[in-house]
C-alpha cells in the first residue's frame, strides 16, 4: 500500500472553478507574491459547476455600490481577456455581447428602480432610465401596457461563455505555477486560530500557510470543517431553452416584473427564475434526486410570464433544459468575502448567490490583495466581509434574479 503523502503549500484553495482559478490567478500575477499555490478541485470536469452551469452574465444594476463596482471592473477585465489571459500568445475567447440587461418596473415598482438607477449613474454605469415610450420606441416587441420604467444598460452589460472563463482563468493560473490536484477535503486541521492543514479522501495532507474557501456548493461543508458556520446554501436553479417562430431582435437580458429572465443564445433563447422562498430546493451535487427538472415551473410560470411581456414568446419550440448549484447567501443574497472572523489565515469566498461568474475578476484580485499585502489595495470589498455575518447586519441587495 502506497503511503499517504504529505506537502506544504503557501496557499491552498478549494475548490478549482472560476472563482478559485480567478484567485490563483491573481496570487501568482502580484509581484509580491512568491509562494506555492495549490488548487484542490474534487472533479476536474465541473459538469455540475455553477460556473459552468449559469447563464453567464455581467450587469451592473445592482443597489448596492460596491457590487456595481466589482461589475464595473468585471466588464473592464472582461473586454481586455484576451491580453490579460493569454498564454504563449493563444488569446482566449469567451464571445462577450453587450447586449444590456433590461429591468422592467410595475408603477409599484418605479420608484426602487429610479432609486438604483440613480445610484448606478453615479458609480459610472451607463444605464438607461426609459419612459414606456423609449421603451416601445427602442424594443418594439416589448408589451409596456403595464410599465411605469425601465432601465437598459447601454454598454458595460450582457451575457459571455461561462466555461470559456473559467478554462481562460485555469489555463494561465497553470501557465503560472498554480498546481491543480484532484481530491476531495475531508478534514481542516486547525491551531488556535490558525488552519495548518488539509487532508484529502484518499489520506493526502497538504501543509499551508492559508486556506481560501472557493467550494461553490461545498462551501459550507469546507467551512464546518474549519469549525464555523456560514449562512450560504446551494439551492438548485434550472435553465431553460427555446427558439421563437418571429424575429425578437436586439433582444437584451430581460428581467421581467415577475421575476423570470429571458437572453438571446445562438439562434434561441435561454430563460429562468426564481422560485417562491417556500418553493426553492436545495441542490446536492451528490444526490441525482436533486438535480432533476421542474418543467412544470417553466409551463406555469415562465412561459406565460415571457409571452405577456413579448408577445412573440407565445409561439416558441421549447429545447433542452438543465438544473445547476446557485449557492445562495442566506443572510442578504451577497457574497461573503475575506477573513473568516478571528481567523488569522482562513478566507471565504462563498454565497454569490448568481453573481459569481460577473464577479470572479474583481473577488479574485481582492483575495489576492488582502493575502499578499493585507490589506484591499484597488477596491475595497470589506462591505462584504463576514463581520456582517457575526454582527447580523445585512448589506440588503434589491436587484436579484
Amino acid at each position: 500500500m502506497t503511503a499517504p503523502t504529505e506537502s506544504i503549500a503557501d496557499v491552498v484553495i478549494v475548490g478549482g472553478a472560476v472563482m478559485g482559478s480567478s484567485t490563483a490567478f491573481h496570487l501568482l500575477s502580484d509581484p509580491g507574491f512568491k509562494g506555492r499555490v495549490v488548487v484542490v478541485e474534487k472533479d476536474a470536469t465541473y459538469r455540475l459547476s455553477a460556473s459552468a452551469l449559469s447563464a453567464a452574465s455581467i450587469r451592473q444594476q445592482y443597489s448596492s455600490a460596491v457590487n456595481i463596482r466589482i461589475s464595473l471592473y468585471g466588464i473592464q477585465f472582461l473586454r481586455s481577456i484576451g491580453e490579460r489571459l493569454a498564454v504563449d500568445g493563444e488569446r482566449p475567447e469567451i464571445d462577450l455581447r453587450e447586449g444590456g440587461y433590461l429591468y422592467c418596473a410595475s408603477p409599484a415598482g418605479a420608484s426602487i428602480l429610479e432609486e438604483n438607477h440613480a445610484l448606478q449613474a453615479a458609480e459610472g454605469a451607463d444605464i438607461l432610465l426609459m419612459d414606456p415610450a423609449a421603451l416601445k420606441a427602442r424594443f418594439p416587441w416589448l408589451n409596456v401596457e403595464d410599465l411605469a420604467l425601465g432601465t437598459w444598460g447601454r454598454t458595460g452589460e450582457g451575457w459571455f461563455d461561462g466555461w470559456g472563463l473559467l478554462q481562460a482563468f485555469r489555463k494561465k493560473a497553470r501557465s503560472l505555477g498554480a498546481e491543480y490536484v484532484k481530491g476531495e477535503v475531508v478534514a481542516v486541521e486547525r491551531e488556535g486560530r490558525r488552519v495548518v492543514a488539509v487532508r484529502l479522501a484518499d489520506g493526502t495532507r497538504i501543509a499551508c500557510g492559508a486556506l481560501i474557501n472557493c467550494a461553490g456548493s461545498g462551501g459550507r461543508a469546507i467551512a464546518e470543517k474549519a469549525g464555523m458556520d456560514i449562512p450560504v446554501q446551494a439551492k438548485r436553479r434550472y435553465v431553460f431553452t427555446f427558439t421563437c417562430r418571429d424575429k425578437v431582435e436586439n433582444c437584451p437580458l430581460l428581467i421581467d416584473t415577475s421575476g423570470a429572465y429571458v437572453r438571446p443564445e445562438g439562434d434561441g433563447f435561454i430563460c429562468g427564475a426564481s422560485p417562491e422562498a417556500d418553493l426553492d430546493p436545495d441542490w446536492h451535487d451528490e444526490d441525482p434526486a436533486s438535480q432533476e427538472i421542474d418543467f412544470s415551473f417553466f409551463e406555469e410560470f415562465i412561459w406565460p410570464s415571457l409571452a405577456h411581456r413579448v408577445p412573440a414568446f407565445e409561439a416558441i419550440r421549447p429545447g433542452r433544459a438543465w438544473a445547476g448549484p446557485y449557492d445562495m447567501s442566506l443572510l442578504d443574497h451577497n457574497a461573503i468575502i475575506g477573513r473568516a472572523g478571528d481567523m488569522e489565515n482562513f478566507y471565504l469566498c462563498n454565497g454569490f448567490s448568481g453573481h459569481g461568474l460577473q464577479q470572479a475578476p474583481a473577488v479574485g484580485r481582492g483575495l489576492a490583495e488582502l493575502i499578499v499585502h493585507g490589506g484591499y489595495r484597488t477596491l475595497d470589498l470589506s462591505e462584504l466581509g463576514y463581520e456582517r455575518v457575526l454582527a447580523n447586519r445585512p448589506l440588503l441587495e434589491r436587484n436579484v434574479i
